[in-house]
């Protein structure tokens, strides 16, 4: 049996949580490395406990094997399979793991009645928006749904908001970098630019056969610049093309490496990987095959040669190396210069930034010709998010001298954001599609009571998430926005951070000094060391 991690534990009950409060269709997100199979398998086992029949989906065989075999390792509960010859029809199995491509077949779904699963469980959830899942779903439309993915997008821009009600739980790999499940992150930008300007895009991502002609001409180079970074290193390359990963293969052992390949078609697949799990090789080249289903913990470097701007396939890529291994300190990515007129390209930083301003600094600083040496991602995630911060910081400044004179009643939503410092706020995005909708009526009136200019936020989410902030602040005795907005235009700075008293007492001796700043505060750099006393040493 299996003890969970605090992470998979809190993920376990917010997941049921959600179902018991009346969500059908939730997502769990967890990054490539941090147990998300156990946790779905664990989650199985409580459905299974309490009566239910579960079918767990995925599009890989790889997926399903590894699907059962944590069944088995962190429940002891046996599984059926529903794959090609196998079927689950008939088992006495409470959780059946089937294939996608073969469930979808009307043939194999009227075997099953429609009631006969209460819950399914979708592994690597970023693809369901497909046709396949989607009869399957529409299918068993009764049953309550689970996705399990690591980033919670997809290339073609679609939502998944249409597919799931919300988002349950979600651990990011920055904090999982953090609290030490996953081993730290390092990158060098490799100066050499590869010219992917003319590739066009195919379902919202790069033409693979065409990334390939464009990068034949570079793999001498590449190989040359290896030989810097990973002749002591396991590294995994991947590639657009199978033509392509067995050409670089080619040229690596030319280079003195010790370089496999492995595709669709490897009849010594199994025997291949096995060797580079036991160190008889050091580079493993793969067309796109090792994106999900394999795991080799002692893998501390990755090279993408075949670039996307899907996040959840770069994610997918580099996580083949974030995982612990005795002996590994940290995991190395060498990242080419692509040059492309399209901005959406993945880097580094699209693994651990919180937002595309921070990542866009990040990739600045990577690809600066001066600053060519190997960083920690979480230390240049924190350099960029001061960047960040400061520009905004500048801009509202700006934004504020404008309006000096217009004596506007209620506190600017980026003002009130930037004020009390929540990165979540500032850089919020709408997800589920309920998310994205306008500001209700009901929202709009209780912003303006409080002080908030509903005009300015976006749309129903972000109104929701500044309510909550502004509920638990009252609750914490923390400034409002009426404070916020009376002593920032005095010049006072992070207003939002102080307690509630201690605006109070300085707004009553603004008051009783006309509405002047006394001359011996500078409200530029008073900070009050006490809420609920007036701390003359502060002065």
């Amino acid at each position: 049996m299996v003890t969970l991690r605090p992470y998979q534990e809190e993920a376990l009950h917010t997941v049921l949580n959600e179902w018991d409060q009346g969500v059908q269709r939730t997502l769990l997100v967890l990054p490539t490395g941090t147990g998300k199979t156990i946790v779905f398998a664990k989650i199985a086992e409580q459905l299974v406990r309490s009566g239910e029949r579960v079918l767990i989906l995925a599009h890989r065989g790889e997926l399903l094997q590894q699907a059962q075999d944590k069944i088995k390792t962190a429940t002891g509960i046996e599984s059926a399979l529903e794959k090609a010859k196998d079927s689950a029809v008939g088992s006495m199995f409470p959780i059946t793991v089937g294939s996608v491509q073969t469930l979808q077949s009307d043939r194999r779904l009227e075997r099953y009645l429609p009631d006969h699963y209460n819950t399914i469980i979708i592994d690597e959830a970023h693809h369901s928006l497909s046709a396949g899942y989607q009869h399957i779903l529409d299918y068993f439309s009764g049953a309550k749904l689970l996705g399990v993915t690591a980033t919670p997008d997809r290339g073609d821009k679609k939502s998944l908001g249409k597919v799931f009600e919300t988002i349950a739980y979600e651990y990011d790999m920055r904090s999982a970098i953090k609290d030490g499940y996953l081993c730290p992150i390092r990158a060098q930008t490799i100066p050499l630019d590869l010219d992917i300007s003319k590739v066009g895009i195919s379902a919202g991502d790069f033409k693979a056969g065409e990334i390939g002609d464009a990068l034949e001409p570079y793999l001498h180079e590449v190989a040359r610049e290896m030989q810097h970074y990973c002749r002591n290193r396991k590294t995994v390359v991947f590639l657009p093309l199978v033509r392509t990963s067995q050409k670089f293969r080619d040229i690596l052992n030319d280079y003195g490496f010790r370089a496999a390949e492995v595709n669709g078609t490897s009849k010594d697949r199994e025997e291949i990987l096995q060797d580079f799990d036991e160190g008889k090789y050091n580079v493993l080249c793969n067309s796109m095959l090792l994106t999900e289903g394999w795991d080799c913990p002692s893998v501390d470097c990755v090279i993408v040669l075949r670039p996307t701007k899907i996040r959840s396939l770069y994610s997918q890529m580099i996580g083949r190396g974030t995982r612990l291994h005795p002996g590994k300190d940290h995991l190395l990515i060498l990242d080419f210069l692509w040059h492309t007129a399209r901005h959406e390209l993945c880097h580094p930083a699209s693994l651990v930034a919180q937002n595309p301003q921070v990542a866009d600094r990040m990739t600045e600083i990577l690809a600066d010709p001066d600053m060519q040496y190997i960083f920690d991602l979480l230390d240049l995630e924190e350099t960029a998010e001061k960047d960040v911060s400061k520009q905004r910081e500048e801009a509202l400044a700006r934004e504020l001298r404008e309006q000096k004179n217009k004596r506007a009643k209620l506190v600017d939503p980026l003002q009130f954001e930037m004020s009390i410092q929540d990165a979540d706020l500032m850089y919020y995005e709408p997800v589920m599609a309920w998310e994205m909708g306008p500001v209700t009526e009901k929202q709009a009136k209780l912003l303006d009571k409080r002080g908030i200019n509903p005009d300015n936020v976006e749309c129903c989410g972000k109104a929701k998430m500044i309510i909550d902030r502004l509920i638990k602040r009252q609750q914490a005795g923390l400034t409002t926005p009426k404070q916020i907005r009376v002593l920032e235009r005095k010049g006072f700075q992070h207003v939002g951070e102080w307690q509630f008293e201690a605006a109070q007492k300085m707004i009553a001796r603004l008051a009783s000094n006309h509405w002047q700043v006394p001359y011996y505060i500078d409200p530029g750099t008073y900070v009050p060391l006490d809420s609920l006393t007036d701390d003359w040493n502060n002065l």
